[in-house]
This record gives structure tokens, C-alpha cells and sequence, in this order.
């Protein structure tokens, strides 16, 4: 049996290593956001070398006041723009955004867990009494 993660508010639980057959598929698809923080900009911009600046032109696009990583076009939609594609992972994996860590306890999939089912291979529905 898997080791699930659960969160308390969720009626699902999820389990990690799902992550290794996926092939990335929170990190592709349609376009979104994801959302970075000015610490998670430093911390990514000192892991790749470069100064604030050039992080910022070659990684980020400014939406209002908030950055979000770039997408990049990818088969029928949009890919991160640190999703490997060849080996099908993150390529910043430890340095990777809240966002992307808190996946797929979003607020938005506690009444949408058919949309998170079909975009993730570890979902488990959880049963009333859990």
C-alpha cells in the first residue's frame, strides 16, 4: 500500500510517488500561473547564478504586481519553463515555488477532485469516514 498524503479539508489523499510514472503532467498542459515569492526568486536566481536582473528577464513574467514562471509552448499546450523534458521532472526541484510544493492541495480541487483526478495519477478518493 502507498504512503498517502492527506490534508485536512481534502477528500483526497495523495501519493507521491505517483510522481515517477506522471511524466510531469502538473507542469504541463494548459496555461496558468505559477506564482513566485521574492524569497523563492532569490533562491532560484543564486541556484542558476545569476543576478536578480537577468532571472527576472529570462524566467519571470510580471502579471500586476506578482511574478509568475514562463511558460514555454509544449505539444498541444504550455510547459513550465524548468520542466525538463527529456527526463520529465523538474529541473528545480528543491528550489521549486510554494505552489508547486503545495500540489495538489489547492484550494480550488476541494470541490473539483474530478479535475485533479485526471490531471494527477495519485489522487486516491478518500471515503466520508476518513
Amino acid at each position: 500500500m502507498p504512503t498517502l498524503l492527506k490534508k485536512d479539508g481534502f477528500s483526497f489523499a495523495f501519493d507521491s510517488s505517483a510522481c515517477d510514472e506522471c511524466g510531469g503532467r502538473c507542469c504541463i498542459g494548459e496555461s496558468g500561473y505559477i506564482w513566485v515569492k521574492p524569497s523563492e526568486i532569490a533562491e532560484l536566481q543564486k541556484k542558476l547564478k545569476l543576478t536578480k536582473e537577468e532571472f527576472i528577464t529570462n524566467y519571470l513574467s510580471k502579471i500586476g504586481y506578482r511574478y509568475s514562471l514562463k511558460e514555454l509552448e509544449y505539444g498541444d499546450g504550455f510547459r513550465c519553463i524548468f520542466f525538463d523534458t527529456v527526463k520529465k521532472q523538474c529541473s528545480v526541484y528543491d528550489q521549486r515555488p510554494t505552489q508547486c510544493r503545495t500540489f495538489p492541495f489547492w484550494d480550488h480541487f476541494k470541490n473539483n477532485i474530478r479535475e485533479v483526478e485526471e490531471e494527477c495519477p495519485g489522487i486516491y478518493k478518500l471515503s466520508q469516514s476518513s
